[in-house]
Order: C-alpha cells, then structure tokens, then sequence
C-alpha cells in the first residue's frame, strides 16, 4: 500500500490525479456525443483516452448519462484495473491492443448504422471519397471475431495496419488518434463515407464512380496542408 500511494494512484475506489480527472471528464463527454449523434444505442460501443500508462475507459453496460467523476475506471497496459470498482467495457481487448502498437492517446469504439452496414457487404470501403486520405488510405474491414476476444483485437490490428480506422464485420468500426476529438472525428468521417457509398449504390441501374488510389493520395497530400497554421 505504501508503494501504491507513493505513486499517487491506489487500486480498488482509487485515487485520481488532476489530469486524469480532466480526461475522465472529456471520455465521458465523446461517449455521450455518440449516443447524440446517433453512433451508437444505448450501451453498446466504447471510448478510451490514455494518460501515461493508465488508459481511462467507459465501463461495461452502463449508460453514458449516468456515469460521474466518481465513476472513474482505469486499468494499466497489461489490462489490471489501477483505477475504479466499475468492470471495465468487455471491448478492453481492442483497445490496449491499440495502445500497445501504436502511439495513439484515444480510441472509439461505435455500432454506427452505415458503416456497420458496409461492413456485412465489402472487405475494404470502395473508394467514394477522397476524405479516406485522412485515414491513412482506404479503408479495411477486419474478419468477423466474437466480441471481447483476442482474435478480434488481432484482427483488428491488421485492419488497421497504416490507418487511423477500421470497420469490424458485423459489428462497427473502430478509429484511434492523439486526441478524443481527432478520433471521434475519424469515427464520424468514416460513418459519413459508408452512408455516401450506401446511398450511391442504391441506385438501381447505376454504379457510383470511384476514385483511383493515386487520387487519393494526392489528395492525402494536400490534406496535410490543411487548416490554420499550427
């Protein structure tokens, strides 16, 4: 006990810093932001921020709108629970998986309605827009595995390979990047494109035209130039 307040942080109720405090408090608010916005129904699919070596994530089946700064659940990279009494989401899996081989500081985790569709339909998202460059290029559909399962993060992994986001077969999609905003917007921009496919496919008689993969990286390119300076 003593080595575990040393470093300011004990197991079981815990004992929450500053900082981690502030991410709790951004977590829970991009979880209820996808409930709002639709990507996911009620607890289904999770977020995570990582800060140092403790990753903060949603717990298992509890609606976002009731979760407090008390409610606080952390584990370390090896998935034992540092901070909290909630059982961490069933998908922790997935999410350390990601925090361990890549250098990303948040993941969401959705059920998004079109992207999930598109999911059941293709191996990697067609072509239909160039916005697929800010995902690091076209975008993989990781093989179906039971949820919560280590296949399923392995998966994953390869899906991701090069990317910021993925979709998972017949289940949603899966995004990472510095920040909780960043990757709440890659899930956002990847549930937008899946509908634009959706859409233009449904058009009897028609195929939509799609873009060429030196296309989009060009257009990758000049993404990169995008926005205000710094």
């Amino acid at each position: 006990m003593a080595e575990q307040r040393a470093s300011g942080r004990m197991t079981g109720a815990g004992r929450v810093r500053e900082e981690e405090a502030h991410a709790w408090a951004e977590l829970v608010g991009t979880a209820r932001r996808t409930v709002t916005d639709g990507l996911v129904v009620g607890t289904s699919g999770n977020v995570s921020v990582r800060v140092g070596d403790v990753v903060l994530v949603t717990p298992s089946g509890v609606p976002y709108v009731r979760l407090t700064p008390d409610d606080v659940t952390g584990v370390d990279l090896t998935g034992r629970q540092v901070l909290g009494t909630l059982v961490p989401t069933s998908e922790l899996p997935m999410h350390l998986a990601v925090y361990r081989t890549t250098g990303a500081r948040a993941v969401v985790h959705t059920h998004a309605v079109h992207a999930t569709a598109v999911s059941t339909l293709v191996d990697e998202l067609p072509l239909i827009h160039y916005m697929a460059a800010a995902l690091g290029g076209p975008v993989r559909v990781a093989p179906y595995a039971t949820y919560g399962t280590a296949e399923l993060a392995e998966n994953m992994l390869r899906a991701l390979d090069g990317r910021t986001a993925c979709l998972l077969q017949n289940h949603g999609t899966m995004a990472h990047a510095p920040t909780l905003t960043q990757a709440y917007d890659h899930t956002a921009q990847l549930e937008w494109m899946c509908r634009v496919w959706l859409t233009a496919s449904s058009l009897p008689g028609l195929s939509p035209h799609l873009l060429t993969s030196d296309q989009v990286t060009e257009a990758g390119a000049r993404l990169r130039g995008y926005g205000q300076p710094g």
